[in-house]
């Protein structure tokens, strides 16, 4: 593990921690230090109780341009070797540890919100999928990118993009590789809000996040948590799941808060206990 954070800065303000990809002279694009220390940088966040709600943005003039394949070859191993046994497990290996650490906003158990400005690509546009919530300003321009470069995306957009935009909205972008604008993720819903700037796009993840804060921490884990188990199981697993889940955790004095500054028409201050 990385002792000093070099290209993931994380600054934490009362309950909402912004987490920055700071490679900005190379678009953010995905080298092996960024992918390590976005997973220990979501796995601090998911263990400090602190922090409620986390919000993902990209320094400098893009989001993400994606895997960084100029360093690949250094950065991932000799992944170009010919194809003996070992070597090919080994990097079935490395895909396997990028996944999970791609996939850490989505482990991370508080709430994710991804605010998108300029390029997302590839993946990018693997780590926004496995965000929680993803906002974008106008100038935003999306792209599942990797069959231009002879691959097939391996890091979650193709297991994560149907249930966020559908299949087939999800086949027309890996098939044709092509780039959408900020009004077109808005449409297929990949983002739920566009805003006419990056400043704009910084004040509304902000409110965003504020908004999330300010309930119930074990109520918003819950959720992410209840939503996480449903996926791809039959609606009654679901539904019994919900149950046990709130037979659990329902008597909380965050509850008890929720009733009494309803009965005083105050705002509730929630603890998380």
């Amino acid at each position: 593990m990385s002792t000093e954070p070099e290209v993931v800065q994380v600054v934490k303000d009362s309950h909402i921690a912004e987490v920055w990809l700071s490679r900005p002279e190379a678009g953010n694009a995905l080298n092996a230090a960024l992918f390590r220390e976005l997973e220990e940088a979501f796995c601090a966040l998911d263990a400090d109780d602190e922090v409620r709600v986390a919000i993902l943005l990209g320094e400098g003039k893009a989001f993400s341009y994606g895997l960084d394949l100029m360093a690949a070859p250094v950065d991932f191993g000799p992944v170009l070797q010919e194809g003996l046994a070992k070597e090919r497990m080994d990097l079935r290996d490395l895909v396997l540890t990028l996944q999970r650490q791609c996939g850490a906003p989505a482990a991370c158990r508080k709430p994710v919100i991804a605010a998108i400005h300029g390029w997302c690509i590839g993946g990018g546009l693997d780590l926004v999928a496995a965000c929680d919530l993803r906002l974008c300003s106008e100038d935003a321009r999306f792209s599942l990118r990797e069959a231009r470069v002879a691959m097939v995306a391996d890091l979650g957009s193709l297991q994560r993009l149907p249930r966020i935009i559908g299949d087939a909205a999800t086949r027309e972008l890996a098939f044709t590789a092509k780039d959408i604008d900020a009004q077109r993720a808005l449409a297929l819903g990949l983002v739920s809000q566009v805003l006419p700037d990056k400043d704009a796009l910084m004040t509304a993840a902000r409110k965003e996040a504020e908004t999330i804060a300010a309930l119930s921490p074990l109520v918003t884990r819950g959720i992410k948590q209840v939503l996480g188990f449903g996926e791809g199981r039959r609606l009654s697993d679901g539904l019994e799941y919900v149950a046990s889940w709130n037979a659990a955790f329902l008597q909380s004095e965050d509850l008890k808060e929720a009733m009494l500054a309803f009965m005083e028409r105050r705002l509730p201050a929630y603890k998380g206990r």
